[in-house]
């Protein structure tokens, strides 16, 4: 089931929650009809050369146990070459969500911070949970890949984050 208005409110997933939706750099944030629109805390530029960055949430997390977030791209973004990877967002996960965005535009695109950037739609589980991995209360910046070597291969975005 979908969790969404007054009880999505009540649930209080999300700090700060705009209990309507608003705009700012003409992009809509805050309550939506079936979720909520955050917005990113960093002003990104991204170039048909540089078409990964990673960025955090304005927003701070603390997930209840019994909800689960699905992290879906904006059609605003989507239709200008953007993609928000769609990161679940797990029952008692709490920090400031990093993003990971891939351009795959033909010239320059800058997000400003505080725009809009992704909806998040969250759904009740069936039983509670608890999340407790690697990436439990993260900071109000980007944060890279923990442990990410995989067969002694280590990215070029392990070596430290240029968002």
């Amino acid at each position: 089931m979908i969790i969404n208005g007054t009880t999505l409110i009540k649930a209080k997933p999300i700090n700060p929650m705009a209990a309507d939706k608003r705009k700012k750099h003409g992009v809509s944030y805050g309550l939506s009809e079936a979720g909520y629109d955050i917005r990113i805390n960093q002003t990104i530029t991204l170039h048909p050369f540089r078409k990964f960055a990673l960025a955090s949430t304005y927003e701070d997390f603390t997930m209840p146990n019994h909800l689960v977030g699905i992290v879906h791209d904006k059609s605003t973004w989507a239709r200008r070459g953007l993609s928000v990877f769609n990161t679940v967002i797990e029952p008692g996960w709490y920090g400031y969500l990093t993003l990971e965005l891939v351009y795959h535009g033909w010239r320059p695109l800058r997000i400003k911070a505080g725009s809009g950037i992704a909806q998040i739609i969250f759904h009740q589980t069936q039983n509670p949970a608890e999340y407790s991995g690697k990436y439990q209360n993260q900071p109000n910046k980007p944060v890279a890949a923990r442990d990410s070597r995989i067969d002694g291969f280590v990215s070029q975005f392990d070596q430290g984050v240029s968002a």
